[in-house]
């Protein structure tokens, strides 16, 4: 079985309210995520999961505040002398489309999804705002899109996505073995505390902080513990520390 290697690539950011990460906790603080699309390097495919944003705001105050630097889709592949064609396999966590808006541009790809984030995507409720079919639909009707129904499915060896339905219904965890162990990626749009919460939180006998926006913060709460049982390392989907990294597990 192949070991990976993670390279976080920064291909956007958001500025918002901190809430939108924590459940009840944090409201009122100003914060900026970045948007990842991170690359499995090991075996013998070059696999993305995610693809980010296709507009990318590049400043030196969005920069600092995650603490990395801020590249185009492009940019940041040939970072490992690799482009857009060159990208074999796509797992996509969620479809919201902050996390899918350069498909069309890996066109020699196959991109991996649970049916429920298609359903979503083509028939959404007026409070799915994030999800935007015109980002997916030509690659679909075109036959690169893979449907998963799977509650787990190996894609490759060494790389597997468990359903964990948490910020959406259709959210996937992908599960990478490393030389340090199974690193997670899980589509819950959160950062760190969410899965390590400060001492005030876990003086409220509380384990874990739910997404901010969630389909259900019981469900979300439980599915975030699940995931940390899962994984000897966890890589929160929006987490900054990551965005100065070129390489995980190497710089961990």
């Amino acid at each position: 079985m192949a070991l990976y290697k993670i390279h976080p690539l920064v291909v956007g950011t958001k500025i918002f309210d901190k809430g939108m990460m924590t459940y009840q906790y944090d409201y009122g603080k100003e914060y900026t995520i970045p948007i990842y699309s991170w690359l499995l390097e090991g075996g013998e495919k070059n696999i993305l999961i995610d693809t980010g944003l296709m507009g990318v705001i590049q400043s030196e105050a969005r920069e600092k505040a995650i603490g990395g630097k801020i590249y185009t889709f492009e940019e940041a592949l040939a970072q490992w002398g690799l482009s857009p064609k060159d990208i074999d396999i796509v797992i996509h966590t969620h479809l919201h489309n902050d996390h899918c808006e350069n498909d069309f541009k890996c066109v020699n790809a196959v991109f991996y999804a649970h049916e429920l984030e298609f359903e979503t995507a083509y028939h959404p409720h007026p409070l799915d705002f994030r999800y935007m079919a015109e980002f997916i639909e030509e690659i679909d009707q075109a036959g690169q899109m893979i449907h998963l129904t799977e509650e787990e499915k190996e894609i490759v060896p060494g790389i597997r996505v468990v359903h964990t339905p948490a910020h959406t219904k259709g959210g996937y965890t992908v599960l990478i073995q490393t030389e340090k162990g199974t690193a997670a990626i899980s589509g819950f749009c959160v950062i760190n505390e969410n899965f390590y919460p400060p001492k005030e939180i876990l003086a409220m006998e509380m384990e874990a902080i739910p997404p901010g926006t969630n389909i259900d913060p019981y469900l979300a709460y439980d599915q975030i513990l699940r995931v940390k049982n899962m994984a000897d390392i966890i890589l929160p989907l929006h987490e900054p520390r990551f965005a100065g990294l070129k390489t995980i597990p190497d710089e961990l």
